[in-house]
């Protein structure tokens, strides 16, 4: 069973530590689905 079966997940990255595209294949590996996804920068 996987963890985030029938989640829907909003993924906002940052660009210096994890970028939305990596946050993305997690979520998609524990079964969420991805809404929105974002990488941005937070100076």
């Amino acid at each position: 069973m996987a963890i985030l079966a029938n989640k829907k997940i909003v993924a906002i990255g940052d660009r210096d530590g994890v970028p939305g595209p990596a946050i993305e294949e997690v979520v998609k590996t524990a079964g969420g689905e991805i809404v929105f996804s974002s990488t941005e920068c937070f100076v």
